[in-house]
């Protein structure tokens, strides 16, 4: 199966954070009572005309700057006519046509590096972002022989991100995927929750026999709603059509889902092509006009973006390249941790107890499920700044590393700050070199055995001695001074 070649290109859905549709002024509200949020216009009612969100339109613009796409200043409306039972008018609203006279998405050309498990770069290329508007929910699970329908998510605004098949494996496409999830909430354009379908991804997979082969029949994977979903679908499909033409058989152009349970892919129906959805130009909405001005004033509301971010931790806070990639994976991670950092003599300190404790806290559901870190940060009780106050008490000697740990857990308890808790249960750190020195004198005469067998070399045992020290001294020496005072016994 190894000698066969993945052509893959990826479709990504991703819904818009505007107040209102992308057609009227009904508020996309998550959650809300169902059908509550409709009016004629996103129900498709005889006579309703759209008009279109401004702020849309900016978000899509800002989408596709920082995709490094070109902005046509004539994006074009078309109709891709298809009956479903979620979408109440019989028809979509889109900005693609299938055809070159019907086809002016408001963004193009543009491209997106991702990293390779080896280190090296790929760049893969965005053919187009177009705006369109979603359809509805069908709710199946309500009744044992009934569907439900929700209208309140027609019309809601998104955008379709369509790469060039120049993605060639399954882990590609996860790099892909993830960083273009980044993007979307660096921006701000977007939530990108695939667990709530603000971010849902289609994959076109087809094989062929050599990077130089023409392309071969592809298969559409729809709705892949998480990263393992995505990489395992990809390979599920590429077997599939390996052993499909290897047998003799023929791959059939269709649209299929992910069967989990069963790790396969299923048909769902025959693939459409273009000519299928019969389009044709928007009769009720204008071609847009997209000005350099208001390019430009958009491009001036673009926030710094992933890379940058992790280069400038790298250079200006002293972080290593794996450590800035961590935190730089979630904006609300990266913006909690440089407020942390910024209360902090020490960012490098700041960012090992981010990456372990905080990030480990964070994590934690109710019930201890497993839940993004960008998600169970607003729950801590304590604070950035807080966090930041911590590693300042250890950088001047307050605290050791071990009382830290100690501080911490209360700080995750109750919300009080590190210099409260330490006052309040005595934990100063021991730097008397007197008492220091009298503990370690104590321990040395209690364990000469050990003693002779440290200074004949077996190193581990200064570790015990140390230990040894810290427990008479309940936790609060100074290590570093307990390793200096073990010194002088050892000369």
């Amino acid at each position: 199966m190894a000698d066969w070649n993945n052509v893959i290109g990826l479709e990504v859905h991703v819904q818009l954070k505007t107040k209102t549709k992308l057609f009227c002024s009904c508020e996309v509200e998550p959650g809300a009572r169902p059908n509550s949020h409709v009016c004629p216009v996103c129900l498709g009612m005889p006579g309703a005309l759209p008009t279109v969100n401004e702020q849309a339109l900016e978000y899509a613009i800002r989408l596709g700057l920082a995709l490094h796409c070109e902005i046509d200043p004539r994006p074009m409306w078309t109709r891709k006519n298809y009956f479903y039972p979620d979408l109440p008018k019989g028809y979509q609203i889109t900005q693609t046509g299938g055809l070159p006279y019907y086809d002016h998405p408001v963004c193009k050309n543009g491209w997106l590096d991702i990293e390779l498990e080896d280190g090296t770069t790929r760049r893969i290329g965005i053919t187009r972002i177009h705006m369109e508007e979603d359809a509805g929910k069908l709710i199946h699970d309500m009744s044992p022989n009934e569907s439900h329908f929700d209208a309140n998510r027609c019309g809601t605004p998104l955008c379709e991100i369509v790469s060039e098949p120049d993605i060639r494996t399954a882990k590609e496409a996860v790099a892909y995927l993830t960083k273009l999830k980044q993007i979307v909430e660096y921006t701000g354009v977007g939530d990108a929750d695939m667990e709530k379908g603000n971010l849902r991804c289609d994959a076109n997979i087809s094989i062929r026999p050599g990077e130089d082969a023409p392309f071969g029949t592809r298969a559409e994977i729809k709705n892949l709603n998480s990263f393992t979903h995505l990489e395992k679908a990809v390979e599920a499909e590429r077997e599939l059509q390996i052993v499909t033409l290897e047998s003799g058989g023929t791959v059939e152009q269709c649209t299929k889902r992910y069967d989990v349970a069963n790790n396969r892919t299923v048909v769902i129906r025959s693939k459409e092509d273009a000519h299928d959805y019969r389009y044709f130009p928007e009769p009720d909405l204008p071609r847009l006009t997209v000005t350099d001005e208001l390019v430009e004033r958009v491009r001036a509301t673009l926030p710094e973006l992933p890379e940058d971010r992790r280069r400038r931790f790298a250079d200006q806070l002293g972080l290593t390249a794996y450590d800035a990639q961590v935190l730089c994976a979630e904006k609300p991670v990266a913006d909690w941790f440089e407020a942390a950092a910024a209360a902090s003599p020490n960012p490098k300190l700041v960012a090992n107890w981010m990456m372990t404790e905080v990030l480990r806290e964070a994590r934690t559901g109710e019930g201890g499920a497993t839940i993004p870190a960008s998600r169970g940060l607003p729950n801590l009780k304590f604070s950035p700044e807080q966090l930041g106050e911590l590693v300042g008490l250890i950088e001047k000697g307050t605290i050791s590393g071990k009382i830290a740990k100690t501080v911490f857990s209360e700080m995750v308890a109750t919300g009080n700050s590190p210099a409260k808790i330490v006052e309040e249960k005595g934990l100063v750190q021991v730097s008397d070199v007197g008492a220091i020195t009298e503990a370690v004198r104590k321990v040395v005469e209690a364990n000469p055995a050990q003693l002779e067998a440290l200074k004949a070399g077996n190193a581990k045992l200064r570790g015990f001695f140390v230990g040894q020290v810290m427990k008479a001294m309940a936790g609060k020496g100074n290590p570093a001074l307990i390793n200096k005072a073990l010194d002088s016994f050892l000369s």
